[in-house]
């Protein structure tokens, strides 16, 4: 079973999931998802998949704002994007830049915002012309990575509703990769996840659901050791595991 969970990158919590059935996929799951999540003032980030103008207008309706990944799912409009970023009018875009190095790899990333999209707009029509409701920014992550002596680079781009700086938006495009190293690494490593036998009925979504509630228990508590510790600490000492369970009390 494939489960699509909410991630609060801030917080580092578990918000939600819904689980992916062997007949849909994930475009029918997030609009469920996002349904039952508090999104007022939130700014809720999407892999390409979610680039949908439907998903898009429930975030907004909900009173979010999202930033959704760009890809060649959406050919006409990644194409106009990559277009503009490759050769952008003078003075047309906010940047910032970020450096950081570890595990033998040396990385730079620009980052570039747009607030200007009328052009998107225009009255010239096509199939899968741009049709995201209160699209207000454009924008560019180049990764420029240097490993082993050889060097790579690669360009992402993002349709967002609301109008951040380009560091802001560094920032938020970083975060959202919390939920890979987080979360799913975590259930992995720390729960085993992919290594559970459940197969048949309600029981692989309700022990997710069990899962997600004990990391969420597990990364507000004291001390500040690892996840793993913290999960062996409450098998073994069982004040220690009702002071856990206390804390959602």
């Amino acid at each position: 079973m494939h489960l699509v969970s909410a991630w609060a990158a801030r917080q580092r919590l578990v918000l939600g999931q819904e689980a992916v059935s062997g007949r849909s996929n994930e475009i029918t799951a997030i609009p469920l998802l996002l349904e039952r999540l508090a999104l007022e003032g939130a700014l809720v980030t999407i892999d390409a998949i979610g680039a949908q103008a439907g998903i898009a207008a429930t975030i907004l309706r909900r009173g979010g704002d999202y930033l959704l990944a760009l890809k060649e799912n959406r050919p006409a409009t990644f194409q106009d994007v990559e277009a503009f970023f490759a050769d952008p009018p003078p003075g047309a875009l906010d940047t910032f830049e970020t450096a950081d190095g570890d595990h033998g790899r040396i990385e730079v990333r620009r980052h570039a915002v747009c607030h200007e999209v009328a052009w998107l707009f225009s009255d010239r029509r096509y199939p899968g012309e741009p049709a995201f409701p209160g699209l207000a920014m454009i924008g560019m992550v180049e990764s420029e990575t240097e490993r082993g002596g050889k060097t790579s680079r690669e360009r992402r781009y993002y349709l967002s509703s609301a109008k951040l700086d380009a560091a802001t938006f560094a920032r938020t495009v970083r975060a959202h990769w919390g939920i890979e190293n987080r979360l799913h690494w975590a259930l992995d490593v720390v729960f085993k996840d992919d290594l559970a036998r459940l197969r048949t009925g309600h029981a692989p979504e309700n022990m997710a659901v069990v899962r997600h509630m004990a990391m969420n228990l597990l990364r507000q508590a004291e001390p500040a050791i690892s996840l793993k510790n913290r999960r062996k600490r409450a098998g073994w000492n069982t004040a220690y595991l009702e002071s856990l369970i206390r804390q959602a009390a």
